[in-house]
């Protein structure tokens, strides 16, 4: 509840699952989102950054 402009937490509960409902309903195609992982993957690899590796100082 703390940080958000809902009155109670009823409402808050509310407009949550209302939100998941459309998010559900709308939700991306599979293939989709697997374009969307490799492309970020390119991009990655690109840069040659891999996770959580600082990135060095010049």
């Amino acid at each position: 509840m703390s940080a958000s402009n809902h009155p109670n937490h009823t409402v808050l509960a509310r407009r949550l699952q209302d939100y998941l409902r459309w998010r559900n309903a709308n939700a991306r195609h599979p293939d989709v989102l697997a374009a969307q992982r490799r492309e970020r993957a390119r991009v990655r690899s690109e840069r040659q950054q891999r996770w959580g590796r600082p990135s060095t100082a010049a």
